[in-house]
């Protein structure tokens, strides 16, 4: 098998060689390029120590020593070249308590987690494969190097990797790794709520996002978001919808966007209904208030996931709006007060939400519903053409204006602003400064 590497990983490579030392392509470059795709990043493994490697190149970096990694620079270029090791023990779960270098390439690959992410390859020696990674490729599976047990005990951030990988690509994980993972989830307790994010994240915005339900079938979210399961036993007896709660939040994702925000809002929307649950005589339940309570779920989640704040925002609104305005008629009044109280920035958002929220409940009033929500959009597209007001940003008087026409700093200020707002955004014809501060004299 030949792999196309760049120039420059070619040039380390070959230098290094020269030297009198080996040096491989490692890792998810190899595996990217068999799958024909672009790789991100390429990684280097070689025999020689981090002083040979820095004494071959002009310009390295110190990146890790501990661990044998050297950055080399190439122009503007970084690429890391890591010394064959094999790690001491873990004992916290995540960081060996010592490196061993090693001048055997075969136990630098032992030490990976899948059989995939454990293939080298330079031209000389072609593709490497001690642990069957090109064939787990073809057989599209998931299966840790060696015992999964001890995989999964070195790092336990490997089982949602695990996981991630298996959407990722769209393969199954491996029998036996699948039992370890159920056998050991349980100790993601170990893992920074950061680590968790990112994969959880790289979950989501995978190709198969609703491989979330492995996550949940291994144990994984009973750890990082036992909220889900709660949603998964959540049932809906309503004429809306066909699913658990949490089977809705599974299809509803496949149908947005393979975005951050959209996924983590489709997660999250209704992460608040089994709180909210009631059942009335007839048998029927109900979700009252679920929205508001969703979101302050879904701030608390994201909050200890240590989310960024700019998506906190997002999620959390489109947790709170998800069911807004089901059933209003949508005029261009209506419309502009509901982008009004949602924000500009979030109210187009809902499109596709909505939507993906509709085409994962029953077929009761489907068409009605999505010819509603074709309305609104329609009405939406017309609002913005016409450059309707829409926030204080753009009402034609500003607190400065009211201050010169005689109004007193303070909460008044305020109050008649907001006033001003309402009436334009009943009619937008009213925009203008000479009507408005006409009303204030």
């Amino acid at each position: 098998m030949t792999i196309q590497m760049p120039e420059k990983v070619k040039y380390i490579i070959e230098t290094i060689q020269a030297a009198g030392f080996e040096a491989y392509a490692v890792g998810g470059c190899v595996r990217d390029s068999i799958l024909g795709r672009i790789p991100d990043d390429w990684d280097i493994t070689t025999s020689a120590k981090p002083e040979q490697v820095k004494a071959l190149f002009r310009r390295t970096i110190d990146t890790g020593l501990q661990h044998g990694t050297v950055t080399v620079m190439l122009d503007k270029d970084g690429f890391e070249v890591t010394t064959y090791r094999i790690d001491g023990k873990y004992e916290d779960g995540r960081h060996p308590t010592e490196v061993i270098f090693t001048a055997c390439l075969e136990e630098d690959l032992k030490r990976r987690d899948f059989t995939i992410n454990a293939m080298a390859y330079n031209e000389q020696s072609g593709l490497v494969d001690i642990f069957g990674g090109l064939k787990d490729i073809e057989r599209k599976v998931i299966r840790c190097v060696g015992e999964p047990e001890a995989r999964f005990g070195e790092d336990a951030l490997r089982i949602m990797r695990a996981v991630r990988f298996s959407a990722q690509l769209g393969y199954e994980i491996e029998k036996q790794t699948k039992e370890a993972i159920v056998k050991l989830a349980h100790t993601l307790k170990q893992i920074s709520a950061e680590r968790i994010q990112v994969e959880l994240v790289k979950l989501l915005v995978s190709p198969n996002p609703d491989f979330v339900r492995v996550a949940f079938e291994t144990g994984i979210t009973k750890v990082i978001l036992p909220e889900f399961d709660q949603m998964m036993a959540c049932e809906q007896n309503t004429p809306h919808h066909c699913y658990t709660v949490g089977e809705h939040t599974i299809q509803a994702l496949k149908l947005v966007p393979a975005d951050k925000v959209y996924r983590l809002g489709m997660l999250l929307h209704d992460i608040g209904k089994p709180e909210t649950k009631t059942t009335d005589e007839e048998g029927k339940d109900h979700f009252y208030g679920h929205p508001n309570r969703g979101e302050e779920m879904a701030k608390d989640i994201l909050r200890r996931l240590k989310f960024d704040n700019d998506t906190i925002y997002k999620v959390t609104k489109i947790v709170r709006f998800h069911d807004y305005g089901n059933s209003f008629e949508p005029t261009h009044k209506n419309i502009r007060k509901v982008i009004h109280k949602m924000g500009e920035d979030i109210f187009p958002l809902m499109f596709a939400v909505k939507k993906a929220d509709i085409l994962a409940q029953s077929l009761y009033q489907r068409e009605e519903k999505l010819d509603n929500l074709a309305r609104c959009q329609q009405v939406y597209k017309e609002v913005k053409a016409a450059g309707d007001c829409l926030s204080l940003k753009t009402l034609a008087v500003t607190g400065k204006d009211l201050m010169e026409a005689g109004v007193q700093p303070g909460p008044r200020l305020g109050e008649i602003l907001a006033q001003m707002l309402e009436e334009v955004l009943e009619d937008p014809g009213k925009n203008t400064k000479e009507y408005l501060l006409s009303r204030i004299l």
